[in-house]
């Protein structure tokens, strides 16, 4: 049974520290009691009260990490319902399907979609990094020579998808290193895929016809000495597969049903034979509430929107996202190139930079912190004013890069041109154009 916050409280080291991010230990407590925070927050939490606390402290929807590494995916850990409560943790993963029937130059040409279809946007770099292996030949040596080959010449972290768990054993051996997730344990097999998970180390996924019968199965495999479990109500219909993920949501958050408070695993790519329909099925899928999506086939026109999508719904709301500090050369810039400076809310860079690249000007852009607000926001709160911009401009080193004195400022805080001639003594402030969709005729009139 769930303990209260007081009796968390009692546990905790009542220092107040507030190195866990809440001011005082009471706080944290009801947060923890509340599923809303996670017992790793305290770094002064005694070995006692950890082993006192963990299932307590645990979140409701428990983590689980597919793969080894630097590049493991870790997906769950969830804690609210709704992101603007708090936020999404974990990223969902979105899987490629792979057959072992198919032949070899597809095979390959799979693997280098997962390699090749990865994008730069705002400062970030989206991809998928996962493949699903279906054993649909029945043959365990075919299935390990797939599982050999996608281990040998691929990054991605690695399903391995059949009912039968001699075949999953043969994929286990030719990969196991990559500590892949097997797919899966049923009533009939649990048994037997269980051990082969615990021998191995691996995650496990947990298939069951009702919720009913899968919590029945993810109490019998957590019995069994399993933590890292992915369930799949094995509804194959969209409106059923989407209930099914509310409900086991609100289970695990709001009634704090332990044995459905797991991440999910749904197949898109066996709920319709139409790539767009299977897309904005796995994009519904992406916000209600899958850890992981399997898509048939990777398209760029339908997986980048996905990527996005997944980008958006698990940044924090109540933070911008914000770019790194620093100098951007963009055109390959020399030393007589032009110089600007604007804010680091990731869409006013994305634009700013975009807009420069189309201009085929060189040119540097100097980036600096304002806490993720836009520019006319950040310049009305005080955070990106001539005293500001000033000193960060000499600190950053452009000095070096460039021969001329010349900071071109955004049009929108034209009024801190004469404080930063003084800030910046011997350098002259040139305002640029209010919108940045005026930065190519302005660029191309550059002289140094």
């Amino acid at each position: 049974m769930a303990l209260t916050g007081i009796e968390i409280f009692k546990l905790l080291p009542k220092t107040n520290c507030g190195d866990c991010g809440v001011p005082t230990c009471l706080a944290f407590a009801m947060s923890l009691a509340a599923g809303k925070a996670e017992l790793t927050a305290c770094p002064h939490v005694s070995e006692e009260a950890v082993s006192k606390l963990s299932e307590a402290s645990a979140p409701p929807i428990l983590p689980v990490t597919i793969g080894a590494g630097d590049k493991a995916l870790k997906i769950g850990s969830e804690t609210v319902m709704f992101r603007h409560e708090k936020r999404f943790e974990n990223p969902a993963g979105i899987a490629l399907l792979i057959s072992d029937k198919m032949a070899d130059a597809e095979v390959d040409a799979r693997l280098k979609k997962v390699e090749d279809l990865t994008y730069e946007r705002v400062g970030l770099t989206l991809n998928a990094n996962l493949v699903a292996l279906k054993a649909e030949s029945g043959d365990a040596a075919k299935f390990a020579a797939l599982a050999g080959k996608v281990k040998a010449n691929s990054d991605a972290n690695i399903i391995l998808m059949s009912d039968k768990p001699d075949i999953l054993a043969a994929g286990v051996k030719a990969c196991a290193d990559k500590k892949p997730l097997l797919y899966a344990a049923t009533q009939d097999n649990a048994d037997a895929v269980a051990t082969l998970a615990k021998e191995n180390d691996c995650p496990v996924a947990a298939k069951a016809p009702g919720l009913e019968e899968l919590a029945a199965l993810t109490e019998k495999l957590a019995a069994a000495g399993l933590k890292n479990i992915v369930i799949d109500s094995g509804s194959r219909t969209v409106r059923q597969a989407l209930e099914d993920q509310i409900v086991i949501r609100s289970a695990a958050l709001n009634k704090k049903f332990r044995p459905l408070g797991y991440p999910t695993i749904v197949f898109p790519c066996e709920m319709t034979d139409n790539p767009m329909k299977e897309a904005v099925i796995a994009s519904m899928f992406l916000a209600k509430y899958a850890g992981i999506i399997v898509l048939s086939d990777f398209q760029g026109e339908s997986l980048f929107p996905l990527l996005v999508e997944r980008l958006n719904i698990y940044t924090d709301p109540q933070r911008p996202l914000a770019t790194k500090q620093g100098i951007y050369e963009i055109n390959n810039p020399d030393e007589n190139s032009p110089l600007m400076v604007t804010s680091n809310f990731s869409l006013t860079y994305f634009i700013v930079s975009g807009e420069i690249e189309n201009s085929k000007v060189p040119s540097y852009l100097y980036v600096k912190d304002t806490e993720g607000l836009s520019v006319m926001t950040s310049w009305a709160a005080g955070k990106f004013s001539a005293d500001i911009i000033g000193p960060a401009i000499k600190k950053s080193g452009i000095e070096d890069k460039i021969k001329h004195r010349k900071l071109i400022i955004p049009g929108y805080i034209a009024a801190e041109s004469g404080s930063l001639e003084e800030e910046l003594p011997g350098w002259e402030i040139m305002v640029g154009p209010r919108d940045a969709s005026h930065l190519t005729p302005y660029l191309k009139a550059w002289k140094p």
